[in-house]
């Protein structure tokens, strides 16, 4: 389908609190035929393409430390060393990236950030000195935050502001069901711990990008908007309200090392349960969110109901952490065993309601035109949360006992009772005239 045909209509644009869709008109982006690109099947081709590229990811995120150490050569402080490098340079593209898919359309950028993952990865299978690991990984980090922040504008110029939260939470379980295929596929090469075995991970890792930048490719292209004269060119820098709801953002997502690094330090150090447990919680984190994740979505509709979700995962989360508390007493070990799988399906309900409601607040509050560059910075959240939140939960939870999960769990309740008035504030910041907002032109073919 031709974008040229797009209008846009005169009148105001305006974000509203209590309906929480940036409203242009009579609708937005509309197609040649006058009706909104089909959801459903932008949605499809999307979630096709995060399929492909998760089962390969599932199977490095198992199988990178092994490889790099036992078949690249790398010391582990040469390749935590260099990760840090290059997820801090990932964090710092991930606005200009997202820029240039407001720029040069989000479907092409996505395309090429798919195509450099793919190339980054397979450029693992030769390196074999830290500075050759050091270059491909800041390559593969700057490919995936941008491939983020393209593919979030991309679902919003295809699906309508009213899909926008369901879509994202089919694409977030179709995700983590990839993830746990991968993981699987990684396990057996784990099992067969051998250099082959591992190539071939990093080799399947290459092709499911491969596979994604081709199924990318297939989805419609969306209009872009040329940048008014005047206008910053990364105009998300100058948005408080919106970096106020970032770094919100980014302290609730401090509990997604929780159950991957804390917990099972925490169940070895701490509890009676058995060393088996560690492997449970993450099986509950992953069931839970590829099953009810879409459920749970629903009851998104707005901002209102967005902040109220946000809300609600503050709660559950520091109700996971009062039930991690109480697994420090003495009980015996399948009774530890229960507490701690309690614990972590309310932190799953709360990864789940936060990300529901995130959703819509990061769609809802960016402009039309801008998606590519305020989901990048919204993005960045993840990398902030990777970055400070090993060291910085270890030392509360571990040092402190279960006083420091009940610290942690406050910090989560605190955080989600400030985003209502921060979204309150950013709501009233966000009436403009549509006469003001670019005209629409052709994405260019990737």
């Amino acid at each position: 389908m031709s974008v040229t045909t797009d209008r846009i209509r005169s009148g105001r644009a305006s974000v509203r609190y209590g309906r929480g869709s940036l409203r242009s008109g009579n609708g937005g982006l509309r197609g040649g035929g006058g009706g909104i690109l089909p959801s459903v099947g932008a949605g499809g081709g999307l979630a096709l393409a995060q399929l492909a590229n998760s089962v390969g990811d599932g199977a490095f995120v198992v199988t990178s430390a092994l490889f790099f150490t036992r078949v690249v050569g790398l010391s582990t402080g040469e390749v935590g060393l260099g990760l840090t490098v290059a997820w801090l340079v990932g964090f710092l593209t991930g606005v200009p990236l997202g820029n240039l898919a407001d720029r040069r359309g989000p479907r092409g950028t996505a395309v090429l950030l798919a195509l450099t993952t793919a190339t980054s990865v397979a450029s693992f299978l030769f390196v074999r000195s830290f500075a050759l690991f050091l270059v491909a990984a800041i390559v593969y980090a700057c490919s995936q935050t941008g491939l983020t922040a393209a593919r979030q504008a991309l679902l919003a110029g295809l699906v309508s502001p009213a899909e926008r939260t369901r879509i994202r939470a089919l694409l977030q379980s179709t995700v983590n069901a990839g993830l746990a295929v991968g993981a699987a596929l990684g396990g057996l090469a784990l099992r067969f711990d051998t250099s082959t075995a591992y190539l071939t991970v990093f080799a399947l890792d290459a092709l499911s990008f491969l596979i994604a930048a081709r199924l990318l490719h297939r989805v419609p292209s969306v209009a872009v908007r040329l940048r008014v004269k005047g206008e910053p060119r990364l105009a998300v820098l100058h948005d408080r309200p919106y970096a106020v709801l970032a770094l919100l953002n980014s302290i609730m997502l401090l509990f997604m090392p929780l159950l991957s690094l804390v917990a099972p330090l925490w169940i070895v150090s701490h509890t009676d349960a058995p060393d088996w447990v560690v492997a449970s919680l993450l099986i509950v984190n992953t069931l839970g969110v590829t099953f009810f994740q879409v459920r749970i979505a629903r009851s998104v509709r707005d901002l209102r109901t967005a902040t109220r979700s946000v809300r609600y995962a503050g709660v559950a989360m520091l109700a996971a952490c009062a039930v991690f508390a109480i697994s420090a007493a003495k009980m015996s070990a399948w009774t530890a065993a229960v507490v701690l799988v309690v614990a972590a399906a309310l932190l799953t309900l709360g990864e789940m309601k936060l990300a529901s409601g995130a959703w819509e607040i990061s769609f809802g509050l960016a402009p039309a035109d801008k998606q590519g560059q305020y989901q990048g910075f919204f993005g960045t959240g993840p990398a902030i949360a990777r970055m400070l939140g090993p060291a910085l939960l270890t030392a509360v939870v571990l040092g402190w006992g279960p006083i420091g999960w009940i610290a942690v769990g406050a910090l989560f309740l605190g955080t989600s009772c400030a985003t209502g008035p921060a979204v309150r504030w950013a709501a009233r910041t966000r009436t403009v005239s549509e006469t003001d907002q670019p005209l629409p032109v052709e994405e260019n073919a990737a």
